[in-house]
């Protein structure tokens, strides 16, 4: 029945794609992959992503499902409405998650339009969310695994992206997906989980964001303002960094390890204080804006749960009030290194209801 059904699944090479492209299959739907280029290389550029290998590795589990695939360069997409952002945000000197933007703006708007326009009903991503109908809207859910839910990074998605995109492994633990790959014959069946910057890949960060960024020095000071050294550049520092710092051990204080505390991007000054439990690194409010909710806003005031990461178990929270477009948020608990420019994400029960931006 589902043979005249068209899904266009995005392959990155890795083992998640390559099950949902066969548990499609398995489930009677018309499958093709697509191969998305979403970053040029300069020559001579420092380079550890895997793209080329990447490439290979998910032709290679095409031509063993026996599906087509597409490659497609979405290099300028990603350039404009992603990037250019990435630069803006940490030249602010707050750390943006790209991953997110990514998503709503590559995988679920760049590569849904390519795909409806080649003919797909849908697309399909090796996301470990699951998603459920009800009364005409879609809503998100946590996947099966908790321990790999990546509802996190999708929040920001609206009903026309959710209605057209298909989650075939969220209801799977991971050591199952790699069963089902390894049984299947999948080349690619143990291979290493995909980390860093979106699209980007592994990269010595600072260096990476250097070639984009002019690094500005400045002092690094205690919360009472005694200075202690010299910073390389705001945008290399996010709140809670403990490496990097260079701090080295001082007669007059505790033998503990120091930590960014806040940035002064006025005086171009990085705060940092001493102990993993220092009273300047905890906070229970926060503010967030250019909200995005999955379903229909929240009525203020609403108890629910939220993460500020993505690897944080859920927080229990209240949206204290949402006014102009900004969510007042208080913890029952407070919160350790919350950071401008991340997310945070809101959740009741198993339900993803969406987040916004850190102030």
């Amino acid at each position: 029945m589902n043979k005249k059904i068209n899904v266009m699944v995005g392959m990155s090479g890795g083992v998640d794609s390559s099950v949902a492209a066969l548990l499609l299959l398995q489930q009677g739907y018309h499958v093709e992959g697509t191969f998305m280029k979403n970053w040029e290389q300069d020559p001579g550029q420092d380079d550890n992503c895997s793209a080329d290998q990447d490439l290979i590795d998910a032709q290679a589990v095409c031509l063993k499902l026996g599906i087509r695939l597409h490659t497609v360069n979405f290099a300028d997409e990603y350039w404009d409405r992603v990037f250019e952002h990435f630069l803006d945000e940490h030249r602010a000197g707050r750390t943006p998650n790209p991953d997110i933007l990514c998503n709503k703006e590559i995988k679920f708007k760049a590569f849904l339009d390519y795909a409806l326009n080649a003919g797909a009903n849908y697309i399909a991503t090796g996301h470990y969310i699951r998603t459920a109908q009800q009364n005409g809207d879609v809503y998100m859910l946590k996947a099966k695994d908790l321990t790999k839910d990546q509802s996190y990074f999708l929040y920001a998605l609206n009903q026309h992206q959710l209605r057209h995109a298909l989650f075939p492994i969220g209801d799977y633990q991971k050591t199952t997906i790699r069963a089902l790959a390894a049984q299947h014959g999948l080349r690619n069946h143990n291979k290493k989980d995909s980390t860093g910057i979106c699209f980007i890949g592994e990269r010595h960060f600072s260096r990476f964001l250097s070639q984009y960024l002019p690094a500005k020095p400045g002092d690094m000071i205690t919360s009472d303002g005694e200075i202690l050294g010299k910073h390389q550049g705001l945008m290399f520092y996010t709140i809670g960094q403990r490496k990097g710092l260079n701090i080295g051990g001082r007669k007059d204080s505790e033998n503990l390890p120091w930590y960014v505390v806040d940035k002064n991007l006025k005086s171009n000054q990085l705060i940092v204080a001493q102990g993993n439990e220092h009273i300047n690194l905890f906070k229970s409010t926060l503010y967030a804006e250019q909200l995005s909710w999955i379903n229909k806003a929240p009525t203020a005031p609403y108890p629910c749960e939220a993460k500020i990461r993505y690897n944080q178990p859920c927080q229990a929270c209240a949206i204290e009030s949402i006014h102009d477009g900004r969510a007042k948020v208080v913890f029952d608990q407070a919160q350790r290194a919350i950071t401008p420019g991340q997310s945070i994400v809101f959740y009741r029960d198993n339900y993803c209801l969406g987040g916004g931006i850190i102030q």
